[in-house]
């Protein structure tokens, strides 16, 4: 229904952003990253998921669409609804998550109030298993030479490939972000970071 909502910052809460757009005041359940990037009276824009349900009718607000991405990637997880989806995201940056995810680190995950060990593990096994199969398919790392990528170097650029599918890319973009990056000598996080850079140029 929204995609996003441009205007003025009119009030900061905790978990919530209102956005006055021509005089009417959305009122946005958020994280503390994008409320970190909003300021009160100052232009702002959110990019915006509505929940609604039986007595339910709450919209979401995001700074980022990467942070947009991840929340509706961990609301697609059992057992995980939207405060939950808020409160890890509150705790770390969208990509820290797909670091979490990608090297099964339940410990971010259960840095987030209301996480257990349990809800954090199944959000690993989830949303790897989903990442897997999204980024299985057609991944061409040898720059259109048609050489086939060396094992090591393959491996490693699938973790980081599914890692940017947590943030909403597509096997095609990641593949393209990849190309030119030292992925057999770097760290895998460097190696995710270099990629978002080239994606937002």
């Amino acid at each position: 229904m929204f995609y996003y909502l441009d205007g003025t910052v009119a009030e900061l809460l905790p978990y919530l952003a209102v956005i006055d757009c021509g005089g009417v005041g959305y009122a946005c359940k958020t994280t503390n990253n994008t409320l970190s990037r909003l300021k009160k009276g100052q232009k702002g824009r959110v990019y915006t998921y509505l929940n609604v349900g039986e007595g339910i009718f709450d919209l979401y607000g995001f700074a980022t669409q990467n942070e947009l991405n991840s929340f509706k990637m961990l609301l697609g997880v059992s057992g995980v609804g939207p405060k939950a989806a808020l409160a890890i995201l509150s705790v770390g940056t969208p990509e820290t998550l797909a670091m979490a995810i990608v090297t099964g680190d339940e410990k971010a995950l259960t840095a987030a109030p209301g996480i257990g060990k349990k809800i954090a593990q199944r959000i690993i096994l989830e949303l790897k298993d989903k990442m897997a199969k999204e980024t299985a398919a057609g991944l061409d790392f040898s720059g259109g030479k048609g050489t086939p990528a060396a094992p090591v170097f393959s491996s490693k650029a699938t973790e980081a490939a599914q890692a940017l599918a947590v943030l909403g890319y597509s096997s095609q973009e990641a593949a393209a972000a990849l190309k030119g990056i030292d992925v057999e000598g770097l760290p895998l996080e460097e190696i995710i970071r270099q990629s978002l850079r080239k994606m937002v140029k």
